[in-house]
């Protein structure tokens, strides 16, 4: 290809994967619905939009190194303290058991529904065992699922990519060795591969804990030396062992994201930013490799092995996972309807089933267009399935809201009092100790940590937060604090109103946010009401409100917390309860 065609090819692919991300959003379906079709339909009507003639031999190394940065921001949300006692046992068994039983019955349905030899179905069903936190994080964000059960999930979906990651390229050199002899060493050289890429976790988990802790780089420093120490120590783990690296990346993610006094500003600055774009690149170009005339005597036989997946293997997995264990039936069904397939399966397919076919490999050539039908078919079924199963399998979070309020002035504990006594499950966070010991005093959930790390950690999904409400006297820490959180958390995202003396300050407005409360009701107007007697109370709506009153929220019959703000308010319903400032 000659330059232009080089720069046009690129320029299509970040297109087409950042706009379908777009449509996707817009669409409120997973990302991948989107991505995958349209990367099979570019590659289909242009020969522009083709990686491996773009890049050469650099496709394959940089998607490794891809993966390795997607699985080392996976490793950043999984909290060591949240995997213990039978969630820890069912995370384990979902591992082990779901690679050997998922291996074995795609060997079984692959040899004679796609005509694959021996090898060629160990090398499916090795591919195919991965799940993977680009795909199942994005659909446990639409159900919503209960804490436990989006604990398992999201840690086994992270973890098993990289055993997967790593499974695949040892059965890859078995199949290239041929005979016993590659499969006999297989156990060995699978345990030197983890060896390799636990030795290189830690290297590279004693640099980023060095960098980010001793030299207290900020934020955009911080990524990059990130990106760079995940890149550097992914890169030198596979040169070493295939595949070591990603375990080395996740081994970096648990140890920024599990041990003390980092920075919470630099522990996941922007990487969702760089995360979004990497999956939709690789999902874009890895699906434009797959032409229709390589799926034509595919489709069928794999849409068979999905029906086996789906239908028989995952359930039989979960049923042995769960065994012996306190987790509830529902949560039990609903772990075995749930395995989508993702990234690593695609990066892996893509990387080892050229050579495969070069080696003469009986049916390698089917193995990229079944993985493809695969993660689509999986992904498909789960992200138009996956809330209706759970809603009626019992195991959706209520809809009920559960608020975090910032702040610990005597009106904001007043506040929270308030909510709880109407049925709110409410956290508090403050930074002054007097303030934290009147919250524990008024028998409110403390969140304990820096209020970064609470509002948009791993903690925030896991304790089913809906909403950030930001209450403190600092105008600028408020407005601020909106700005940085906006599309970082779950639900949305409030803050009070600057006072009169700092509205030239904060009005910008890539700092409005989503302000509450009529203009005069400011933090400091509403600490000087509340010290001059005013009080946070709670009456059912059954007509007019008292007078002098003034409404704040309004909390629905299904628990939802609606609050009054700058640009209008919920509207009062029969029912309604009403939380009230009073005069």
């Amino acid at each position: 290809m000659t330059e232009d065609e080089v720069l046009l090819g690129l320029a299509l692919i970040v297109v087409l994967a950042t706009g379908s991300q777009v449509v996707a959003h817009v669409l409120r379906v997973p990302a991948l619905i989107v991505l995958l079709p349209v990367g099979f339909t570019a590659g289909t009507l242009t020969d522009r939009v083709n990686p491996q003639a773009l890049l050469g031999a650099a496709f394959s190394p940089l998607v490794s190194l891809a993966v390795a940065v997607i699985l080392y921001d996976a490793g950043l949300g999984l909290d060591l303290s949240r995997l213990r006692n039978h969630t820890r046992r069912v995370v384990v068994r979902l591992i082990w058991i779901g690679v050997l039983v998922t291996c074995v019955s795609t060997v079984l349905v692959a040899v004679p529904l796609l005509g694959l030899s021996r090898s060629a179905a160990v090398m499916l069903g090795a591919i195919v065992v991965v799940s993977g936190p680009t795909v199942v994080g994005p659909l446990l964000g639409f159900v919503r699922p209960t804490e436990r059960l989006q604990r398992i999930l999201v840690w086994e979906g992270t973890l098993i990519d990289a055993v997967g990651g790593v499974l695949g390229a040892l059965v890859f050199h078995a199949v290239m060795a041929g005979g016993h002899r590659g499969v006999a060493s297989g156990l060995g050289q699978f345990l030197i591969s983890t060896a390799v890429g636990v030795a290189g976790g830690v290297a590279g988990a004693a640099l980023l804990v060095t960098a980010l802790r001793r030299l207290r780089l900020g934020e955009v420093l911080g990524t990059t030396v990130q990106l760079a120490v995940v890149v550097g120590v992914a890169a030198v783990c596979d040169l070493a062992r295939d595949d070591a690296g990603l375990i080395a990346a996740i081994l970096m993610g648990l140890a920024v994201a599990n041990l003390p006094d980092l920075d919470e500003a630099v522990r996941k600055p922007f990487f969702e930013t760089l995360v979004n774009l990497v999956i939709g690149l690789l999902f874009i170009s890895i699906s434009a490799t797959v032409t229709p005339q390589s799926l034509r005597h595919v489709l069928l036989p794999t849409l068979g092995l999905v029906a086996v997946l789906v239908l028989v293997t995952r359930p039989v997995v979960a049923a042995l996972s769960t065994l012996g264990t306190d987790v509830p039936a529902g949560e039990r069904c609903f772990l075995g309807w749930m395995a989508p397939r993702g990234i690593v399966a695609a990066a892996t397919a893509s990387t080892f089933s050229a050579a495969l076919v070069d080696k003469g490999v009986g049916g390698a050539a089917r193995i990229l267009p079944a993985t493809f039908v695969v993660i689509v078919a999986t992904v498909t079924l789960y992200g138009l399935s996956a809330v209706p199963v759970a809603r009626r399998l019992g195991v959706v979070r209520p809809a009920r809201s559960r608020p975090l309020l910032v702040g610990g002035d005597p009106w904001v504990v007043d506040l929270g009092r308030a909510l709880r006594s109407v049925g709110l499950d409410v956290v508090m966070w403050a930074a002054g100790e007097p303030e934290r010991d009147s919250i524990r005093a008024a028998g409110i959930e403390l969140a304990e940590g820096e209020f970064l790390a609470v509002a948009t950690g791993a903690g925030a999904e896991a304790e089913g937060l809906t909403g950030v409400l930001l209450l403190t006297g600092e105008d600028d820490f408020n407005a601020l604090a909106a700005l940085n959180l906006e599309g970082r958390v779950e639900g949305t995202v409030h803050r009070l109103g600057a006072s009169v003396e700092n509205q030239g300050m904060i009005a910008a407005p890539s700092l409005q946010g989503r302000v509450l409360f009529a203009p005069e009701l400011t933090a400091s107007e509403l600490a000087r009401r509340h010290a001059g007697g005013a009080r946070v109370v709670t009456r059912r709506v059954e007509g007019p409100l008292e007078a002098g009153a003034r409404l704040l929220f309004l909390v629905r019959d299904d628990g939802r917390l609606l609050p009054v703000t700058r640009t209008g308010g919920p509207s009062p319903r029969p029912g309604d309860i009403a939380v009230l400032l009073t005069a």
